[in-house]
């Protein structure tokens, strides 16, 4: 009979057909052959499912995928995986339209947009999200709240009550097995394709097990370790059940082959819950037993809670035991005991400098030495120095104030006991710090630690708001470290090398050469009257400044060995000079020095140096009225375009192409703090002033000279700004005043140029800014008399037979 009109399925008229044709074979062949059959069945299983499980699944796979994401706060994972989830969606509308939408995918995007609102919110988070992760959020948020408009009757549902939706779904999903398990007891021969799923004992859907629940699982460990369980229980049971099975097929009772081979769930099994129920009352007692522990003072035998994660802080490491006999030796094990622990990961730091100061205390107490006092300091003050492990982190207040003071105390011990040697060449198993009646010899350098100082306070400065009382109150710290620097300056006159000499009279020249002497001032103009009290007395008697900085910068020019030192020095020179308008001294200085020849070779806080060097030259030139040389000391930062950058007051915003991140915390660090500015609009207004003084003469002298040069790019392009402007009003800008002063010069009205170049605004932005400002002032008008003469006699000059 044709198998295509048999009653069975068509596995059993295979089978059947299969018999008919197949020669008998040996019994012993036959049974090796079916042993080998089942082995290969077991390797590759076939599950039938529907469309619907098939479309459900994929979307509890990337809710899953979306959850995980969402706990480690990866927003563009979460953008990725929720595109692909509306996509899914879309593709199940058919079994949405049947079945309704589902309430897993009801619940993530309810959950979706409230964690997404929560990390809006927190404006302090989204602050540390990296660029990619915050847009992802922005762009996340704006969808989700767009899509959720088409659910917003389910998620409303859904949010006044998410656990009653919750077991309807749970429900729901046991109905439908339920009934897949009935309509495969009435027709044998119809296997459902849910049947082959895998169900949980409580009755829970396969896309809960995936999502997180209303109350939110805290047992997601526990329930995968039951899962587990289940799992062999389960396959421990169909075993028996496909070997009755396999039975029945010898049997010839007309089983389907497909029936053999898979799965089959038999209702939910009662031992299996009674199983799951006991696991979750032993967590509880666990639970109350390690509650009960932590009021237990023996703890013995019982679990103790602790916090997760490695201490940062360490343990401090006890000082001396009781009874210990305090030495010098025992000290200096216990000191290097506590250095071990420098920049090592988790140290505490400001625990390590309380020791420090804890064991200097003790050294005191016992009356062990200065040497070994003066080697706790050294310490100390390096531990402060470490505080901050970041360069660029500048010194905290109340850690400024403890390193002066540190450095006072060592400073104040060095003086009072000349018999401590204190050098760098000093091995540490050469150090002699027991009292005797040899000198003490420690490890250290005083000039270091200053010099690190003194970075330190440039670091303040530089990280301080100028504009703000903080700075006042920090630049006020400078006297105290022009005091530590001249203590040590003493210090190593009488103990130091010549080479510790020059670095520390550099370190004094830099805190001096930028600051104007008023009080010398005053005495060279005869203006030094009666003095109100005995301080201002002894101030006024004090050396000025200019015989300072010549005593130290003609030490170093003899006595130093290095080109930097002494480069830094002679250009010190030359600015202090210029600033207290000694003209001829700071220009013969700069000539003899021939620093312009190779300067471009220097590091670049000499070539910063330099720049303001030439640029207070200039300014000094134009204050004696050599208009010429002052523009020509200017021109090449002026014609820059780059004054501001180039005199290390700040930086101009370019292509991150030219200036990396990298780059630009360099250029940061070698800024010139603000007290320490020349006021750039006065620099501008001095070069332009020259710039017309020498301009406008040479182009009525050249009117038509068909190889005229420009003396001054920046100049010309003023005036052709000026000439553009569709309407002339009065000048605003110091730009506009000097643009208006040199037409009213093309005309020769010396008048005219007069008021616009001196007046009130300018005065107040320019001249007044200057020490000596009625005698630049008079400079000035002769200035602009002479050159609109000049200017008006080329224009003019074709009209006139003679000047009489």
């Amino acid at each position: 009979m044709s198998r295509f009109f048999a009653t069975g399925s068509d596995s059993e008229s295979e089978e059947s057909s299969s018999a008919d044709e197949i020669t008998p074979k040996a019994p012993g062949t036959t049974l090796k052959q079916s042993l080998l059959l089942s082995d290969d069945e077991e390797d590759t299983k076939r599950v039938v499912r529907s469309a619907k499980d098939k479309r459900f699944e994929e979307l509890t796979n990337l809710i899953k995928t979306i959850r995980n994401a969402m706990k480690i706060r990866d927003m563009s994972k979460c953008l990725e995986e929720f595109e692909q989830l509306c996509r899914a969606f879309l593709k199940s509308k058919n079994i949405v339209d049947k079945e309704g939408v589902p309430q897993f995918y009801i619940r993530l995007l309810a959950d979706l947009e409230d964690y997404l609102n929560q990390l809006w919110e927190d404006k302090e988070g989204k602050k540390k999200m990296n660029k990619n992760n915050a847009k992802a959020l922005s762009t996340l948020r704006q969808k989700i709240r767009k899509y959720n408009r088409d659910f917003e009757t389910e998620i409303a549902s859904y949010k006044e009550n998410p656990q009653e939706s919750a077991d309807e779904e749970e429900e729901k999903e046991q109905e439908d097995s339920g009934s897949s398990y009935e309509s495969e007891d009435d027709a044998g021969e119809e296997v459902s394709a849910k049947s082959f799923l895998k169900k949980k004992p409580e009755g829970a859907s396969e896309a809960s097990k995936f999502l997180k629940t209303a109350k939110g699982s805290g047992d997601e460990s526990s329930s995968s370790e039951e899962d587990d369980d289940e799992d062999d229980e389960d396959w421990g049971g169909d075993t028996e059940e496909s070997g009755s099975e396999s039975s029945d097929d010898e049997d010839g009772k007309g089983k389907s082959l497909a029936t053999v081979f898979l799965k089959k769930v038999a209702g939910i099994d009662k031992a299996s819950i009674k199983k799951v129920e006991k696991k979750k009352k032993q967590k509880k007692e666990r639970a109350g037993e390690l509650q009960e522990g932590e009021g237990d003072e023996d703890g013995e035998g019982r679990w103790v809670k602790v916090k997760g994660g490695v201490p940062l802080v360490k343990e401090k490491p006890k000082m001396f035991a009781k009874g210990t006999e305090i030495n010098v030796p025992v000290v200096v094990k216990k000191l290097n005991e506590i250095l071990q622990a420098r920049g090592k990961k988790g140290t505490d730091r400001a625990a390590q400098i309380e020791l420090l100061h804890a064991l200097a205390a003790i050294a005191a107490e016992n009356n062990l030495g200065q040497g070994i006092l003066v080697k706790i300091k050294f310490n100390i003050i390096a531990s402060l120095y470490d505080y901050n492990p970041n360069l660029a982190a500048f010194m905290k207040a109340d850690m400024w104030k403890k390193c002066l003071d540190c450095i006072d105390e060592l400073l104040d011990i060095l003086f009072e006991n000349n018999n401590i040697f204190i050098g760098e060449n000093i091995a540490e198993d050469s150090e002699s710090l027991n009292l005797s009646d040899q000198p003490f010899r420690v490890r250290g350098c005083v000039l270091t630690l200053i010099e690190r100082m003194d970075e330190e306070f440039t670091k303040i400065m530089q990280n301080t708001d100028p504009h703000s009382q903080e700075y006042v109150d920090n630049l006020k710290d400078e006297g105290r470290v022009c005091g530590i620097i001249d203590r040590l300056l003493t210090y190593l006159e009488n103990k130091g090398s010549t080479e510790e000499v020059c670095r520390v009279y550099l370190r004094r020249i830099m805190h001096t050469y930028y600051k104007f002497d008023y009080k010398a001032h005053r005495r060279s103009l005869g203006l030094q009257g009666e003095t109100k009290s005995e301080q201002d007395q002894e101030e006024s008697e004090g050396d000025d400044s200019a015989v300072i900085m010549d005593r130290l910068c003609k030490f170093i020019y003899a006595k130093d060995r290095t080109d930097r030192i002494r480069t830094c020095a002679i250009l010190c020179h030359i600015y202090h000079h210029a600033l207290h308008s000694r003209w001829y001294q700071a220009r013969d200085l700069m000539l003899m020095s021939h620093l312009q020849d190779n300067i471009q070779h220097a590091d670049p806080p000499v070539q910063i140096l330099y720049n303001r060097t030439m640029v207070q030259l200039g300014i000094c030139a134009f204050r004696q009225g050599m208009i010429k040389d002052a523009h020509n000391a200017l021109l090449d930062i002026q014609s820059s375009g780059r004054a501001k950058e180039l005199l290390g007051q700040g930086l101009l915003m370019r292509n991150m192409q030219e200036r990396n991140a990298e780059q630009e915390k360099i250029e940061k660090r070698r800024q010139v703090p603000f007290h320490m500015h020349i006021n750039l609009e006065l620099l501008e207004c001095v070069y332009l002033v020259s710039a017309m003084l020498l301009e406008i003469p040479y182009m009525a002298a050249h009117e038509f000279d068909a190889r005229r040069r420009m003396i001054s790019k920046q100049f010309h392009h003023q005036l052709r700004v000026g000439e553009r402007q569709p309407l002339l009003g009065p000048p605003e800008s110091m730009r506009e005043h000097v643009v208006a002063a040199s037409k009213a010069m093309k005309m020769g009205d010396w008048r005219t140029c007069h008021s616009f170049i001196i007046n009130e605004k300018m005065n107040s932005k320019v001249w007044d800014l200057f020490p000596e400002t009625q005698r630049v002032r008079k400079m000035l008008v002769r200035k602009i008399q002479e050159e609109s003469l000049r200017t008006y006699l080329f224009t003019y000059s074709s009209v006139y037979d003679s000047i009489r």
